[in-house]
This record gives C-alpha cells, sequence and structure tokens, in this order.
C-alpha cells in the first residue's frame, strides 16, 4: 500500500496553510489557514473493508515548563509524547484521496462538530465517515476563548521556542472490518487500541514542521 500528499513532499515543510499557526515576528505565532492536506493512495491489499487514517506529531514536550516561555527553549533532548492531530474513520475502499480543505478550512475556536461527517463519494453515493477527537482538545481545556472538543483535522502549531524540529506522521491503516466498534467520541489512544488484530497493510508519509525561527531557517536548506 502506498500514500502521499500532493500538499507537501514526503519529509518536506508542512506548507503554511496546513498549519494550525504560522510564525508572527511580533507575537512569534498568529493563527493561520488550517486546511487539513490532500492525501491520496493506492494498492489498498484485496479483503480490505475500510481504511483509517491517523496523523500524529510523536515530537510533543513531555514537560510543558518551559513551552512557550519568554527567555526559555524546550530542548532538544527532552523525552517526547504523541500528540494526535487527525483520526478519520470507517473510509470506504473505493475512495482514493482527499482533497485539500475537505476536512479543514480554518481554525474553528472551540472545536468543529463531530464525530459524524456526511460524505459523498463521486459517483454519488453517501457514506458516513466518522472523526475522533484530537489532542488540541485537552490543550486548550483551560482556555476559556478555545475550549471545546475538537474533531477532525487541526494542523501543526508546535512551541515557538522548541529546539527541535516537529514531524507530522500520516499513516492509512487497512482493516478486515467495515466500521470499527468504537462508539460516539473516541481518541487516538482508543483507536489505535480499536485497529489491533484487523490491520492487513498500512502505509506512511510525513512532514515536518517548526516555529521557531532558528530551526525553520535550516529546514528551508
Amino acid at each position: 500500500m502506498r500514500i502521499w500528499s500532493d500538499s507537501f513532499t514526503e519529509g518536506g515543510v508542512i506548507p503554511p496553510q496546513c498549519a494550525f499557526a504560522v510564525g508572527d515576528p511580533a507575537r512569534h505565532v498568529k493563527l493561520s489557514s488550517n486546511r487539513s492536506p490532500h492525501i491520496a493512495w493506492d494498492d489498498v491489499p484485496a479483503g480490505a473493508k475500510s481504511l483509517v487514517l491517523i496523523c500524529h506529531d510523536p515530537d510533543v514536550p513531555s514537560v510543558g515548563t518551559d513551552v512557550n516561555q519568554e527567555g526559555r527553549t524546550v530542548p532538544a533532548s527532552l523525552p517526547r509524547v504523541d500528540f494526535f492531530h487527525w483520526l478519520l474513520v470507517d473510509i470506504p475502499v473505493c475512495l482514493k484521496s482527499l482533497n485539500e480543505g475537505m476536512f479543514s478550512d480554518m481554525v474553528t475556536p472551540h472545536g468543529k462538530p463531530g464525530p459524524l461527517v456526511p460524505f459523498t463519494i463521486k459517483n454519488g453515493t453517501e457514506h458516513q465517515l466518522r472523526q475522533g477527537i484530537n489532542d488540541y482538545t485537552g490543550w486548550f481545556a483551560g482556555d476559556p476563548d478555545m475550549a471545546g472538543e475538537y474533531y477532525g483535522y487541526d494542523g501543526p502549531c508546535p512551541p515557538w521556542n522548541d529546539e527541535r524540529v516537529h514531524t507530522y506522521v500520516f499513516t492509512l491503516y487497512a482493516l478486515d472490518i467495515p466500521r470499527l466498534p468504537l462508539v460516539g467520541r473516541f481518541t487516538g489512544a482508543e483507536l489505535r487500541l480499536a485497529i489491533r488484530g484487523h490491520i492487513l497493510d498500512e502505509a506512511r508519509t510525513f512532514g515536518v514542521y517548526s516555529l521557531n525561527p532558528a530551526v525553520a531557517a535550516t529546514m528551508d536548506k
């Protein structure tokens, strides 16, 4: 199985329009277009009955003490944890791609609705996709202007003082079941547990992103 994106090259920088935030000289960061990237795939194995797409960042600081603090940096050596940016399930195997902006086209304070996502395939068939909550749900929990349940895609917004480049991994799984046995709201950890024992094949691609000007400058070279 193979997966790719026309929005970014594999291993290249995630484009600003697909990020949650971009750099800002005056305020460090400002909100961006937050468009979900184009994703396409082929060579789905025979016998697959549905697909699952997960986007996660494995480079999120495990301790937030220094995150986005003036006069400090988040050291590259700090242990890191996963942060889920997108959980899309029950994708029909007849579908071959997702257009840029199809699942997100702006930052939505308090989060986009879910988990159900009405979706029309090119042949006119209606199909009900589902999305889980991403980890901005927890990140914004204490912010009255942003708190809510963040379903679907929300793009990169790594700490602006992080010494490490963040990697955004898009993984497509082909499953032997047509619908995941998850009900209502679900998280990335719950999704990973639910697909165990049902994976026929998987493929991944990735891009990188940084809001630290010094780090971003090295990525452009």
